[in-house]
């Protein structure tokens, strides 16, 4: 007997690869100068002044850059968001400076990027398990619990780590600002980020309705198939010749 929610694992599929893209937008971001890589940054802001920094500075996910993503530094995992300008800097928002990250990131600055970088991370590999198990998930049951699980859990992450992110970078913008300058959230990145989770939390209550109809329907079609079938019969007797003699009528 066919399942009657086959659609719901491929509209799944559909959901995670689309949240899939979007994380790796924001992961890749300033990797190359072609759209939207090149308009992908968490933040924008005005840093001419500070020592050591560019006039214009953004932050990407594995770079610091100027104007456009361009000239950027290095490739690093979480670098410390101070690293735009040099240690112990002068004219800087001081809620922003402190003593990590060689004397230009303050403790919770440095904490909180960290902690959001990584846990992006880890939303990207349960969500590429998730992907991989939803091909299993148009199978059967088992296959949908596999890939609802993964999905759960990086949703759970991706749930933190943009969470995290967006406190992080909402707060340094407002502290550019109150310093008199220019600021702006990057509008790739966090669409980039919220678009992905909404489409990871789709996906995955659309993998637990799997679970849930495909046991439904297991259950109700077992029932008709191997439910007992009664007939009503009617039974008259009666003597003819001394003997005893039975009909039925169905």
């Amino acid at each position: 007997m066919a399942r009657p929610n086959t659609y719901l694992a491929p509209l799944s599929l559909i959901f995670l690869a689309g949240s899939l893209v979007m994380l790796f937008f924001v992961i890749l971001s300033a990797v190359a100068n072609t759209s939207p890589l090149s308009n992908t940054y968490f933040l924008s802001a005005d840093t001419s002044g500070i020592t050591g920094a560019r006039s214009v500075t953004q932050w990407a996910y594995f770079y610091i850059c100027g104007e456009g993503n361009t000239e950027c530094n290095h490739a690093t995992p979480a670098p410390p968001l101070g690293w735009a300008w040099s240690g112990n800097p002068s004219n800087a928002p001081a809620s922003l400076v402190g003593t990590h990250g060689g004397d230009t990131t303050s403790m919770y600055f440095y904490y909180m990027w960290r902690f959001g970088w990584v846990f992006y991370l880890i939303a990207l590999v349960f969500s590429i398990v998730a992907f991989f198990a939803g091909f299993v998930a148009c199978c059967g049951r088992l296959g949908s619990a596999i890939a609802g699980f993964a999905a759960l859990v990086a949703l759970f992450f991706h749930t933190i780590a943009v969470s995290l992110m967006t406190a992080v970078f909402v707060k340094m913008r407002n502290a550019f600002i109150a310093d008199g300058r220019d600021a702006s959230l990057g509008r790739y990145a966090f669409g980039f980020s919220w678009g992905s989770w909404t489409a990871l939390l789709i996906a995955t209550v659309l993998f637990c309705a799997g679970i849930r109809g495909a046991g439904d329907s297991t259950a109700t079609g077992g029932g008709r198939r191997w439910g007992r079938q009664r007939s009503v019969r009617s039974h008259r007797s009666y003597d003819m010749n001394g003997r005893r003699v039975k009909d039925e009528y169905s």
